[in-house]
Formats: C-alpha cells, structure tokens, sequence
C-alpha cells in the first residue's frame, strides 16, 4: 500500500521539506543483498525480518523533540528500503541527502555491521557532516564506536531526547559540547566521555514512540515508506506503547535492572504515566484499527499503576485489540480488570524454559510450571483472545534436552489446558548475548563461553554465512553445534504439534517443515565447506552452494516459524482521509511551533 492507497499524493509534495537533520536506520548487514548468508531463525518470532529493519521505537521521540525545538528532523529507514525495493540504492540516498547533520541507530548489536558502513557512506559523501550515534549498543561500545573514523558523536543512555536536541544546538554553534549531558566525542585526539546525569525519573516528556511525530513526517519529507517500521506494517500495522524504559528484573541473558543501572546508570525503571498512555492511545486509534502492543509488564510500575491504566482505559472504550506482556504469574483479578477495560485483548508470555531450575538460574518466571499454568488458564477464563508462549534454546544451565524438552511440555500444555488460544514457539538466543546482561559481564559465572569482544568482533561475526558461525557464545552444556541442532529439532516438533492440534493448517504445515528441512542441511554445508576448503577457494565454493539454494533468497527466514503465525487480525487504517486530517492538524502545529522557536519552518 502506498501513499496513493492512503489518498495522500499531492499533499506531501506541497508540504514537503528539506531536513536539518536525518536518521539513518541501517540494515544488519549493510550488503546483505550482495552476500550468500544462510541468516536463518534468529528474527522468526519478531516482526523484522533477519535484515532487522525495525527502527529503535524511541528514534521517532528523538526526532520529534529536534522538531519541537525547531529543527526538521528525518528518518529514513535505509533497512526497510532496501528490503523492500531491490533497485533502491541506499548510497545514492545517502549521497543525495541535504542534511546537516546525521543520526545513525545501534541500538541492537545485530545492527554492529550496518551501523558502520552507513556511517562510512555518510563520510564519504558528507565529509563535513557530524555523525551521531545512539542507541543501547552505542552507550555500551561508545568508546569502541568513537574510534571509527566516521563516528563523530556517540549520546549515551536510554532517554537520549534532550542530549540530542542539546547536541544539534551546540552543532549548531548555540552551545557548548562540553555541556551535553551523556556525550562521548573526541577533542585534539583525546576521547572526552561528558557525564551520564541526563536520567529522566519520568517518561511524559514526549510521546515514546511518537506517532504524532511519524504521521505528520510522511507529509512533511513526502514519503511514508521512509518512516515505516518493518516490512509488511501497512498491510497489518501494530502499534506499541512504551510504558517504561529500564526493568524491575535482572534476567541474566538480559539484564533488565543490571544492565540499565551499570550502563545507563539507572537505579530503577522511569515510567510513562497512565494519563499519558492513554493519549497515546487516542493518537493510535484516530488513524489505526490495528493491534496495540504494550510493552513490558504494567505491573512493575505497581498494582495502583495497572489500575489508573485500566480504569482510564476503560473510559476510553477504544475498540482496538491490545497484546499485554507479562514477566510474571498473575491473578484471576488482574484479568478481569482487563477483560473489562477492553474488548479484545491477547497476551506475550515468555518463561523461555519449561524446568524450572534453569528459569530460576535465568530469573524469569522463577516460580513453578504450576504457577504458570494457573496464569494462563485465568487469563482464558477471562476474556483472553490468544497466548503467545515462548520457549529458548541457548539458556544457562539447560542441556539439550532441556532445550528440546519443551516441545513435550507443550504437549502438556495443550491436552491438558485443551485451549487451541495457546499458541507456543520455540526460537534460538541468537545471534548475540545481549551486552551489560549478567550473562555478558559474568560469562563463566553464567556457564557461558563468550567469542567476541570489541564491537569490531561482533562486526564481523556478521559476515559469517551462516547463523550457527554467527553466534557470539557457547554454554557449558550446548556448544554452537548443539544450539543449532536442538533449534532445529524442537522447531520440528513444535510445528508438527501444532499442526496435530489444528493450529497450523497442513500447507503452512508442510511449508515449514521443507524450510526446517532445508536451513538445518544448508547450515551443515556450510560447515562442509569451511572444513574442506582451502581459504583462498572457500568465497567461490559458498557461491556455488547457495546457487544450488535459490529457494533460500530470502537468508532462511521462517524456517522454525510461519510467516503468519505472530500477526494479529488488524482492520488497519481507520481511512486516509482521517490520517491526512491528522497530518494536516499537526503539519499546522509544527509551523506555529517553528515559528515560535524563531527558525525558518520551511526551507
């Protein structure tokens, strides 16, 4: 669907402006289309593909708080543009852009490759242009990223809103880099690493992610492919609510609390707040019918929280489907306060593991299977449309047939619950662990053997040709071997058990055990050829054998998961004409606004 589909051609070009500054979001791998990769399941069970076109959430708050403090601000997803449209070319894009000053996102290490190439292109075309980076990754490996010699800037922490609008001023010759809370840059050849003290205790000061911000950009900069988050979004477009940046929890493949607190120096989660929530969600609904995604567990702000929330939003009688994360068991109450806030609503449960010691050793879900079990069959009983369960191979302490096990406890699960709204899946910790994680900072405590150190490591463990030779770790019970092995078999068993229960239909069915099939065998050729080849043929010889793969263009993705299977039934768009009003209301704002801060609001 395009923007004629959405009735907004004209508008955008008579609108249309040059942008101060623009946000590159890169690929994974920036030549992903020139390169035979077998990336395979590492994004089945998220809306990206493995290229990771979506686009940190919190990029479209950056960009709108440059906008009201009177800059245009840009976003161009690079990533979706080039999955989407063979013939684009993104340096041309690159090369063509009359920005100022540029943003590139690493936020997910997966993005380590990508990131530095677009910066590297933005050198070569821009050699005068500022570079910024940000992005959890980018706070984590800023000393590693200023090094690179198209790395300029590097705004650390979680809320980089403010740092960057300040940055762009000091840029701009209206202030002083040494004042920019948070800033990593270089000055006469010494790297100066400015103070971590931007920590916002609250989350109201712009909309995360800004919706406002992404409607009213497809009139402003005259595109709406641009902006978009994720292949396939206009077709069943889902939305998603921030409600707190930093956890309560500290798992220790994630780290939540421990990580934000020795990364992002904070000592707990800062939350948006019920009253601000519910705008968001008034934005979303005046132009979408589809899906909302709350993020994160309501209650870890506490149970007054979830209840302001709930009874706000019940006031509202929003008609729209809502999706409500879980990180614990919950009560019989806490369902009925859903269920009687909104008409439709499904949940993402992600114990990661059916034994209970190794979620204990994790930290998610450490309470017995019974617990969960109770959760999930509350939920049902009280107006719950859909379970999504996640399962994950590659977890500390569990063996193989841990790993493999939680197809039989599936099993479980769906004779013994008989409920087909129980929908489990079974994906691999890949590619990387995740950094500032327990895991990461403590691997031998954790049982983890970690291949990588310097974020030039994960660079180029992105270039191996397939997933397996891309993971940065191994565990004291699962070599990489054994990860992609017990992958591929509970995979295997998860979609026939599906399938057996009248979850998957037999084409998709037989569709996903051919791609199972195939990505388990083309993973162990790959191996083949390393093993067999010298290394000055082995380039020539993995050409050779992915030739013979044609029908894996697509880099294996949905090879343990079906292309459908994680969308939500979506009406969609309310109409065009209800988003072009939108952006017309916000377009006027945004020219008061500009006028106001004293800057030209078009060029």
């Amino acid at each position: 669907m395009g923007m004629k589909t959405l009735g907004l051609d004209g508008v955008a070009d008579f609108f249309s402006s040059d942008p101060d500054v623009t946000f590159f979001h890169p690929p994974s791998i920036y030549d992903f289309r020139e390169r035979t990769e077998v990336i395979g399941p590492i994004s089945d069970v998220i809306p990206s593909s493995p290229v990771f076109e979506m686009y940190p959430i919190g990029l479209t708050s950056i960009a709108d708080t440059l906008e009201r403090n009177g800059y245009n601000a840009q976003i161009v997803n690079l990533a979706h543009e080039m999955l989407v449209d063979q013939e684009f070319d993104a340096e041309m894009e690159i090369a063509q852009s009359e920005a100022r000053i540029f943003g590139v996102d690493l936020h997910w290490l997966p993005h380590a490759h990508g990131a530095i190439e677009i910066a590297r292109l933005i050198k070569k075309h821009h050699p005068n242009a500022p570079v910024m980076f940000g992005g959890l990754s980018s706070t984590y490996f800023h000393e590693d990223l200023i090094e690179y010699p198209s790395v300029d800037y590097v705004v650390r922490g979680d809320s980089t809103e403010k740092p960057v609008a300040d940055l762009v001023d000091a840029i701009e010759g209206n202030g002083d880099l040494a004042d920019v809370p948070n800033l990593t840059y270089q000055a006469d050849g010494e790297t100066v690493v400015n103070p971590l003290t931007y920590l916002p205790e609250a989350l109201d000061e712009s909309s995360i992610p800004s919706y406002t911000y992404a409607v009213k950009s497809v009139f402003k900069y005259g595109s709406i492919r641009k902006v978009l988050p994720h292949r396939g979004w206009l077709d069943k477009p889902i939305t998603m609510l921030l409600t707190s940046r930093g956890c309560r929890h500290a798992c220790s493949f994630c780290g939540g609390a421990d990580s934000y607190g020795d990364v992002h120096g904070r000592t707990g989660p800062a939350f948006r707040s019920p009253e601000k929530l519910i705008e968001d969600i008034r934005t979303i609904h005046s132009f979408s019918e589809g899906p909302i995604f709350v993020v994160h567990d309501l209650r870890m702000g506490g149970w007054d929280y979830a209840t302001e929330f709930f009874d706000r939003l019940a006031e509202e009688s929003i008609p729209n489907e809502f999706i409500f994360e879980l990180f614990g068991p919950a009560s019989e109450d806490y369902f009925q306060m859903i269920d009687e806030a909104v008409p439709k609503y499904s949940l993402e449960l992600s114990p990661e593991s059916h034994v209970e010691e190794v979620r204990k050793e994790m930290g998610k879900f450490a309470v017995s299977n019974e617990a969960i079990e109770n959760t999930m069959q509350a939920a049902l009983d009280n107006g719950c449309q859909n379970i999504d369960l996640f399962y994950m191979v590659g977890l500390p302490e569990q063996t193989y047939e841990d790993a493999v096990g939680c197809v039989e406890y599936a099993e479980h699960l769906l004779e013994d619950i008989d409920d087909e709204r129980i929908l489990p899946f079974v994906a691999p910790y890949a590619p990387f662990l995740d950094p500032g994680s327990p895991a990461f900072e403590n691997a031998e405590q954790y049982g983890f053997s970690v291949h990588a150190d310097s974020l030039e490591d994960y660079r180029q463990l992105l270039l191996e040709p397939s997933w397996k030779r891309m993971l940065s770790y191994e565990t004291d019970h699962l070599s990489r071997d054994d990860i992609a092995d017990a992958t591929y078999e509970a995979a295997r068993g998860m979609s026939k058990l599906k399938y057996e229960h009248g979850l998957l239909e037999e084409e998709t069915y037989q569709t996903m055990v051919d791609r199972i099939d195939t990505s388990e065998e083309l993973v162990s050729r790959v191996d083949e050829v390393y093993e067999n080849t010298p290394d000055d043929h082995r380039d020539a010889a993995l050409e050779s054998l992915f030739e013979e793969y044609s029908e894996f263009e697509d880099f294996g993705e949905n090879s343990i998961a079906g292309a459908d299977e994680l969308w939500w039934p979506s009406e969609g768009f309310r109409n065009g004409i209800a988003l072009a009003r939108l952006g017309a209301k916000l377009l006027a704002k945004d020219l008061k606004q500009r006028y106001t801060t004293g800057r030209s609001p078009l060029k």
